[in-house]
């Protein structure tokens, strides 16, 4: 563990260190529920702005602005990785890739490359936003193996990921090809941004609920543990993320990271005790954010009462964002976290 003299409390918290009150931000904190953000969406498209560093910088400073929360992540987005491997992406509005994978051919014709040269771009917004930052640490981020595995063979979202379960239980050796590619390129992506200026990082298992414990065990966690193993040498906390993973958390935790991040779907006291000694990153049900002011107090109480002053937690939502959520309610929930939250 890297010394934590002077570290900000979100960095501190991620290792399990005290710290005065509960670090607090959340995912998709920068995007469609800010006007500044819709502005900016007026002009450019999702891709121009995440390939655009200036740009992307300053997405990522929107809601540092706004409000005094603990960390900034980087704005880009998960599938920009699979550019550079040959997949062809665009956003209609939702993501589309035009030439899915569907065989072992389509698998070999995958592109493996160098994240400073094919998302050089991402690197560049990194050491922009750590310029104007100062001392609010900035997250970077990746999907996990198997989302950006399931985004290229759906060739977009998907209700019930029907052809990549097919893939992967009908053509294993071709789906061990394909989570050794994206593993491989991911694990290299995260190392670039922490050279970049990253100082943590988030692995994204946006789908992963979707599997049943032993899909999961036997298809998914190897390459999850591949990608995290990779990132323990990098010396920033790394946090892993999934939702809907109640039903096999022990196994989610196993594959690695320093932080467990969940969603509401579990109570926090209930997930720590199937994680163990480790920090916790968590779990507010982004619906709740469009409550009224006593509902969602009370959900904020109760999830800090959970945690109980514990060592290692971090306030989060259980997922991002949604679009329309009432801004001053983001606010207010960063306020009460750190008032109630007071050492």
């Amino acid at each position: 563990m890297p010394s934590l003299q002077g570290a900000p409390r979100f960095v501190r918290a991620c290792f399990r260190q005290k710290v005065d009150r509960t670090p607090v931000w959340f995912m998709r904190q920068a995007g469609r529920y800010m006007k500044e953000y819709r502005d900016l969406r007026k002009k450019y498209s999702i891709l121009q702005l995440a390939k655009t560093p200036e740009l992307a910088c300053e997405v990522t400073l929107q809601p540092i602005r706004a409000m005094p929360i603990d960390a900034a992540i980087i704005f880009a987005d998960i599938l920009l990785p699979i550019e550079p491997m040959g997949a062809r992406l665009r956003f209609a509005p939702g993501p589309v890739i035009d030439n899915p994978v569907r065989s072992a051919a389509d698998v070999r014709r995958l592109k493996d490359f160098d994240s400073r040269e094919g998302l050089s771009f991402v690197l560049r917004a990194i050491a922009l936003a750590r310029r104007e930052l100062g001392p609010i640490p900035l997250i970077g981020f990746a999907g996990a193996p198997f989302t950006l595995a399931s985004y290229l063979i759906e060739g977009g979202p998907s209700d019930h990921f029907l052809k990549t379960k097919a893939f992967m239980l009908e053509q294993p050796k071709a789906w061990d090809q394909l989570m050794g590619k994206v593993r491989r390129i991911t694990a290299a992506y995260l190392k670039a941004q922490v050279e970049a200026g990253a100082q943590a990082v988030q692995l994204f298992d946006s789908w992963v609920g979707c599997l049943s414990p032993e899909q999961y065990r036997k298809c998914v966690l190897p390459h999850s543990r591949f990608v995290l193993s990779a990132l323990k040498s990098s010396g920033v906390p790394v946090i892993h993320f999934g939702t809907g993973t109640a039903g096999f958390l022990e196994d989610f935790a196993s594959a690695g990271g320093d932080v467990i991040g969940v969603d509401w779907r579990l109570d926090l006291d209930a997930a720590w005790g199937k994680i163990g000694a480790r920090a916790i990153q968590g779990n507010l049900d982004p619906t709740v954010l469009f409550a009224a002011k006593p509902v969602l107090k009370s959900a904020v109480r109760d999830i800090l009462a959970r945690a109980c002053g514990r060592k290692g937690f971090i306030f989060n939502l259980g997922h991002g964002i949604l679009p329309q959520t009432p801004v001053e309610n983001v606010k207010a929930v960063v306020d009460w976290v750190h008032a109630w939250s007071l050492n």
